[in-house]
């Protein structure tokens, strides 16, 4: 028996594989307490820089802080077209129009005899903040942590070394700080451009803090500043006047800018020393929201954790048609959220996420080029369908027209592809046929994308589909689709243009200019593709490439004659899209965002009307006119609406794109014994592979074994060995 010693680490192996059979998969990343826990899991790809509300203005911020803060208003997450619905306000702004006397407009007037407009908020009462330690109190009533020394810091951090944390009720004053907030030189909102041309005394304000903040101390404290614009009216009523007509203020009442901040938050995070420890508003925000970031450590994890005071916001009771059909009215009229916690792991490259997707690691994923073809069959006409491997793991396929643009436009101050006259609107009329935008989508996005038919994306008013709603310029209605136009057309076109067979009036050859900064073999093929496009007109495009800097300079000097660019809409408006077209926007002149440097008086005279007025027959007259002459003048001739596909594993429930509102994770519902069963079932061990080669490798052992058991039994008997 003693020499049976030699394979009990052969033996012990072969046990302890066998022993694993049935327990948790053992390439689990997570902790094996967390099997059947009601967490998200879920990846990001780049560290939020910023997570105060009154600086974020990044997707990948917005993922978090819009978990946190509750603005007044928020996107029903159901609805399309988008619609504005109430968050922490009890009710939709109350809009009153005023004369130049500051008295209201009878309701019904006409938008372009105000001068001035008032939004009265009237906030929800109840509303609590999730426990932070900037709200902490003693029993004497006093704030624990607003004067914290020297000996304090030492022991602190970050924000979990704070023993104690409190809360307190949302109130209007909070708002009204925040606001406040974009005006301070300390903080450097985006949008300060943008209060300071609509919002009446915002200027003023943020001349005179920038004036008071040289004199002041750690805390600029705004509470005992006056913004004329911002009145609070009382606890619950804060009103805001704005000088002028601006619909869409509304929209932006649905943003993190406008979201409430205690005064206290803003003294404890201003005390020296706490920055030091990434103590800030920027790591560490504090809202009214369903979640509460409890870990930021963005070079590892990301942690939200339900909050405990939450409300308990009801889950929408309606929606749009084939909502309920798909189960996303199952839990209509439930508190919400559902989901106790949600963990973002960084990952920077793709191929690791979609990997642990399929593993059940990670509980979405967005379809890549890389994978398309093993999760979607794309039909003849577009349609998309999961593959049968995706369909047997009980896979479902969101898919959505994004409410963005990508286009190729020109400078309209170039004197050669710009002007206003017939021959240069026809040379950007021939090349919009030319440019094969169906098979760019085709080849370049897996054919993932609309075809641009103008500047607006689906979702938004004054979209038109169908025949109604093609571009008559490049496309004919055929067969109950849009069909571009042939290339003969297109030469025509150019001939009208004075450029017969792609040749100016002396015979030498036209050629055009692409500035791009697209780099790398994906971006050369694409734009060998947009060679060949110039080429079916005999025009020779030649590529300058640059990077981003240098583009964009040579965008703001009307430097570049054909770019591409894109964007993707703030607010479900269509102001947010025809402005890009406004001649005092203009990237050149004003260095506003109207790159192609378009300046057509009716169109400007159209924009300044129809932005004023609500959604309604008017507005969408004046839409389909301004529509047109884009379409006429084609400052922009090619483009497409990208389409964002996103696979679901069987146990979410409630999932519906919504490509405005991000804070949805309070919607999200999971199953997680179904979860934890599945990932069993696609992680379960191959212990075959082991166990044999263990046998072959006992196999190979055993001469050995005999040899060296006759020579101990030799040496045993004296014998010398053989």
């Amino acid at each position: 028996m003693k020499n049976s010693h030699a394979l009990r680490p052969l033996l012990a192996t072969l046990l302890l594989a066998l022993a694993g059979c049935g327990q948790a998969p053992l390439n689990s990343p997570y902790p094996a307490g967390e099997r059947e826990a009601n967490t998200l899991y879920a990846a990001f790809a780049e560290r939020p820089k910023h997570l105060d509300p009154a600086v974020a203005y990044n997707s990948n911020e917005y993922v978090f802080i819009q978990q946190v803060y509750e603005p007044p208003l928020q996107y029903h997450y159901l609805r399309r077209p988008y619609t504005l619905v109430p968050l922490t306000a009890a009710e939709l702004p109350r809009l009153t129009l005023l004369d130049a006397a500051g008295q209201p407009l009878p309701a019904g007037a006409d938008p372009a005899l105000a001068h001035a407009s008032l939004y009265e908020l009237r906030i929800r009462p109840g509303i609590r903040y999730a426990p932070h330690p900037a709200l902490a109190r003693g029993d004497d009533g006093e704030l624990l942590y607003h004067s914290l020394d020297a000996a304090a810091l030492a022991r602190i951090d970050t924000l979990a070394d704070f023993a104690q944390r409190g809360s307190r009720e949302l109130t209007a004053q909070d708002f009204a700080y925040e606001i406040k907030r974009l005006a301070s030189p300390r903080v450097q909102s985006p949008i300060r451009g943008l209060l300071q041309a609509h919002l009446a005394g915002f200027r003023e304000l943020a001349a005179q803090l920038a004036a008071a903040d040289s004199a002041a101390d750690a805390w600029l404290d705004l509470r005992g500043v006056e913004l004329t614009g911002v009145e609070v009216v009382d606890r619950y009523t804060l009103r805001i006047r704005l000088t002028d007509v601006y619909p869409q203020f509304q929209y932006w009442l649905a943003m993190p800018f406008f979201a409430p901040l205690p005064w206290e938050a803003d003294r404890f995070y201003s005390q020296p020393g706490l920055a030091a420890k990434n103590i800030t508003l920027d790591w560490y925000p504090i809202g009214t929201g369903p979640y509460m970031l409890t870990v930021n450590d963005p070079n590892r994890r990301m942690v939200l954790e339900r909050n405990p005071l939450f409300r308990g916001e009801p889950y929408p009771a309606d929606g749009e048609r084939g909502d309920a059909a798909a189960g996303l009215l199952a839990d209509a009229g439930r508190p919400m959220p559902f989901i106790d916690r949600a963990v973002f792991s960084l990952e920077r490259e793709s191929i690791p996420v979609w990997t642990k997707f399929l593993q059940g690691y990670y509980d979405r994923s967005a379809v890549g080029q890389d994978s398309f073809d093993q999760v979607v069959n794309l039909g003849a006409g577009g349609e998309l369908a999961l593959t049968e491997a995706m369909r047997a793991r009980g896979m479902r396929l969101n898919s959505s027209v994004m409410a963005s643009v990508y286009y190729t436009g020109f400078n309209m101050l170039d004197e050669v592809v710009g002007g206003y006259d017939a021959k240069h609107r026809a040379l950007r009329q021939a090349i919009a046929i030319a440019i094969d935008q169906e098979e760019s989508i085709a080849i370049f996005q897996n054919g993932l994308g609309l075809a641009m038919q103008g500047p607006l994306p689906p979702g938004i008013f004054g979209y038109r589909d169908g025949a109604g709603g093609i571009n008559p310029y490049v496309y004919r209605w055929t067969n109950g689709r849009p069909q571009r136009l042939g290339i003969e057309r297109a030469r025509d076109l150019l001939k009208t243009a004075g450029y017969p067979g792609g040749r100016k009036p002396d015979g030498a050859p036209l050629v055009l200019y692409f500035d791009s900064m697209a780099s790398g073999p994906d971006a050369k093929s694409y734009l060998d593709w947009l060679r060949k496009q110039f080429a079916k007109l005999d025009v020779q495009l030649v590529v300058r490439s640059t990077d981003y800097n240098r583009f964009q300079d040579k965008m703001r000097r009307g430097q570049a004659q054909i770019y591409q660019w894109g964007w993707n809409a703030d607010y479900p408006d269509p102001e947010n899209f025809l402005f890009l077209f406004y001649g005092p926007n203009g990237k050149v002149k004003h260095d506003g965002e109207n790159a192609s440097n378009y300046d057509n008086p009716e169109f400007d005279r159209l924009f300044e009307r129809m932005r004023v007025l609500p959604n309604g027959p008017e507005r969408a007259r004046l839409i389909d006119r301004m529509v047109d002459l884009l379409r006429r003048d084609a400052p922009w001739v090619a483009g497409f609406h990208p389409q964002q596909v996103v696979l679901d594993h069987a146990w979410n429930a409630n999932l519906k794109p919504n490509d405005l509102a991000t804070n949805t994770l309070k919607y999200q519902r999971l199953d997680p014994a179904l979860r934890a069963r599945l990932r069993d079932d696609w992680n379960r061990p191959r212990w075959a592979p082991l166990v044999i080669a263990a046998g072959v490798a006992l196999l190979m052992l055993l001469p050995a074994l005999r040899l060296w058991r006759r020579r101990l039994a030799a040496t045993a008997r004296g014998e010398p060995g053989p």
